[in-house]
């Protein structure tokens, strides 16, 4: 791994707070994801779940992790299956993890390789009434693949109908989206890698650049700092590609006037950041677009204010509406009528501002949450309003992620990232 070594007690918490919502006499199981094909023999790089390496550090295919804190075996009590390693599989397809190392990694002591796993398996689950079994329950998911997880969850149901079934996913829900402080520092560590590979691009882009140029210039950035690279597909959007949400083409040329939106942003040690900002191709801000980017940004100002513990995120994004409306009105793209006559199931402000504002954020960038929760101390929140204008041929969005505190506003880990008006253009023409 490109990341420096991560300290296992994160881990070890992790899975103590982890057991302590198991019912008794039960067990859980997590896998790794599989290395999907292309086609010939290319696979695609290959991206862990984030489950099991939340619960363990292991960032390697072929794994699986058990917790049984009830076995009457304590040397079972927390079990990892690995896949083996040897001096060949060292040669062909580089190092993998010895049992030795995935105790350094993990704080696991029971190691077993994964040829072992239905005989050791076979065993525990005669001793346990309830297995938990690790569904994809996200919001957003959308899964047409079969995972490995599933395929696993398939054939563990089919080999043990009589044991009750229990879900994972819930107690993750809760767990993983209130952050501990090791993780907390691995995030703000992506966020300052994002912040270098931004710096380098107001000094790279002038006048008729292409898009997918300055996308090399971040990744480039990125790669040299241990990243392994972009957190998520990254949106460089100049002119009226900005007006496309997930514009992902990256293949146009800058011209001289437009703007760029950026929506781009650093992984470290599997944990995102998520930054969007919008900069002038020509250094300079027309005044039409800057009252568009000072509206934007006075609606990211007030909105991170009201990311405190207890709020409710539906009644959150209603009051950011309410303070995008204003702001609307004051730019002449809404009016009294437009407000009279809309519809309370989409109102008028959603006509130039459609996304959500505010999701969770850590080793997921859309990260796990129960968004009808109230939130909590240790979460961190992005916060990304954005006011896009087809009709004028230009899209502004700007978004930092902020950490919630016990009391007062939240503690933004984009602080540094350069953001008012008067900054980038003293940066850009430097």
């Amino acid at each position: 791994m490109k990341y420096k070594p991560i300290d296992k007690l994160l881990f070890v918490k992790n899975r103590k707070k982890f057991i302590a919502h198991m019912q008794s006499n039960s067990l859980a199981i997590f896998n790794s994801n599989d290395i999907y094909p292309i086609s010939a023999d290319s696979t695609m790089p290959f991206e862990q779940h984030r489950d099991i390496f939340y619960l363990s550090g292991v960032d390697q295919e072929e794994s699986v992790l058990v917790l049984f804190p009830d076995c009457p075996k304590e040397k079972h009590r927390e079990i990892l299956f690995l896949k083996e390693t040897n001096k060949h599989i060292a040669i062909w397809e580089g190092e993998k993890l010895t049992k030795e190392k995935a105790f350094e990694t993990s704080g696991i002591k029971t190691v077993y390789w994964l040829q072992d796993m239905e005989k050791v398996l076979f065993e525990i689950m005669t001793q346990c009434d309830t297995v938990y079994i690790n569904t994809n329950e996200h919001y957003r998911a959308n899964v047409e693949v079969e995972t490995r997880e599933a395929r696993f969850t398939k054939w563990l149901k089919e080999k043990y109908p009589a044991h009750r079934v229990g879900k994972s996913n819930p107690i993750l829900q809760r767990l993983r989206s209130v952050k501990e402080d090791i993780e907390i520092e691995l995030m703000q560590k992506a966020c300052d890698i994002t912040e270098k590979g931004f710096r380098r691009v107001l000094s790279f882009v002038k006048p008729d650049v292409w898009e997918y140029e300055i996308e090399a210039e971040f990744v480039h950035e990125f790669l040299r700092n241990r990243s392994k690279g972009f957190a998520y597909t990254p949106i460089i959007a100049s002119g009226n590609n900005a007006n496309v949400l997930h514009y992902v083409e990256n293949n146009q040329q800058c011209k001289a006037g437009d703007l760029i939106l950026f929506d781009v942003a650093a992984e470290y040690g599997n944990y995102s950041s998520d930054l969007s900002r919008t900069i002038p191709v020509s250094g300079k801000y027309s005044e039409r677009q800057k009252a568009v980017y000072n509206a934007v940004l006075r609606v990211k100002n007030k909105a991170t204010k009201m990311l405190v513990p207890g709020t409710l995120w539906a009644d959150y994004h209603v009051e950011v509406g309410k303070i995008m409306t204003s702001e609307l009105l004051g730019l002449g793209l809404l009016d009294k009528a437009d407000l009279k006559n809309e519809n309370p199931d989409w109102p008028a402000y959603k006509k130039y501002f459609m996304h959500g504002t505010s999701h969770h954020i850590g080793l997921d960038t859309h990260d796990y949450g129960i968004l009808t929760e109230p939130i909590q101390a240790n979460m961190v929140f992005t916060v990304e309003p954005g006011i896009y204008i087809p009709e004028e041929g230009f899209g502004i969005r700007l978004e930092d992620d902020v950490v919630i505190q016990k009391s007062g506003e939240p503690y933004n880990l984009m602080r540094n990232i350069p953001i008012e008006v008067e900054e980038i253009e003293d940066i850009m023409n430097s």
